[in-house]
């Protein structure tokens, strides 16, 4: 078992674990915790919480920062924490590994992943070469692996793999120790903007209609069982945060920006963030087939053993909110 996935499975087993203290669904005054990520991958959680949105619409709603899926997991499956944002590929592990309680409510970002390289215009000419990645078993590196074998290529063979932060992938690529990476946005078009890039691949056009899953909205089964009107009120704000990107990204785009900056420290430069946002797309139905394709990809790896899903998705709350707000 490789070490990222590895990560989230161990990090679950308190979860799990006779005599590890479980905290109860919603914490002590049954308020809703909610995690997300400092990334624009995590708009909607960005913008809902610099501007308030979320805790106007759940009363003594709190929210937790996170900086990769494994803790946010631990976090969730321990009961110190009701919801979070998070990438396919640590919740479909944690539900395999943390007896299947966890509930994918809601989609939230899709595509926004490429292969970018400095001189490689062919798959062929990546042999000998080192990409990155930004997690051992994490989505784009399950992604890039399985991409690698369909070319013909062997990772670790053919072609070295390295699993690296999004910050020093950057720094290698610039510095010319990397040939490329596999990575989410912003860091592709940073690495165009900022390294003179090639997009060998944008992702999109590995999948069906170019959309896969980035970030879904995640939940567990007890807290659906006893959180559901706070979850809807929570659903709520998520629906009108996505509308908005979808009608208004001109306005939308730079308030994931200006939310981004405070937690990061500086805004990203607007020609960066407008080619990052161009292979972003809003969403909120769940694509099932496309997370069991997922699963599949990452059990033909070897990172996880089972790819049965059954029980993963719930969106009958996210359906009562889109009924009683139908989009215009």
């Amino acid at each position: 078992m490789r070490a990222g996935l590895l990560g989230v499975g161990l990090a679950v087993l308190c979860g799990l674990a006779v005599g590890c203290k479980k905290e109860p669904a919603g914490g002590e005054a049954g308020a809703l915790r909610l995690g997300f990520f400092p990334n624009i991958t995590h708009a909607q959680a960005l913008v809902g919480q610099d501007s308030g949105d979320f805790a106007r619409a759940v009363p003594g709603l709190t929210t937790k920062m996170f900086n990769a899926g494994p803790a946010a997991m631990e976090a969730l499956t321990a009961g110190s924490l009701d919801a979070t944002y998070v990438g396919t590929g640590p919740a479909i592990n944690t539900f395999l590994k943390a007896g299947k309680q966890l509930r994918i409510i809601a989609a939230a970002v899709d595509s926004g992943a490429v292969l970018v390289t400095k001189t490689a215009r062919s798959p062929a000419e990546l042999k000998g070469k080192t990409l990155g990645t930004p997690q051992l078993g994490n989505t784009q590196d399950i992604a890039l692996r399985h991409w690698l074998g369909q070319q013909g290529l062997k990772p670790g063979q053919d072609v070295t793999v390295t699993p690296l932060s999004n910050p020093d992938i950057l720094g290698l690529f610039l510095n010319g120790k990397l040939e490329g990476a596999w990575v989410p946005e912003p860091w592709g078009a940073r690495m165009v903007a900022e390294g003179g890039g090639h997009i060998l691949l944008d992702e999109r056009d590995l999948w069906p209609q170019r959309r896969f899953h980035t970030t879904v909205l995640v939940t567990t089964r007890e807290t659906l069982e006893k959180q559901r009107e706070p979850l809807k009120k929570l659903l709520r704000v998520h629906v009108a945060l996505t509308r908005e990107w979808q009608q208004h990204p001109e306005t939308f785009v730079p308030r994931v920006n200006a939310a981004f900056a405070k937690t990061a420290g500086r805004p990203i430069a607007n020609a960066v963030l407008q080619d990052a946002f161009s292979r972003l797309e809003p969403a909120l139905q769940v694509m099932p087939e496309q997370l069991k394709q997922a699963a599949d990809h990452a059990r033909q790896l070897g990172f996880i053993s089972s790819s049965d899903l059954s029980g993963l998705v719930d969106t009958r709350l996210l359906n009562e909110v889109l009924r009683e707000d139908p989009a215009p």
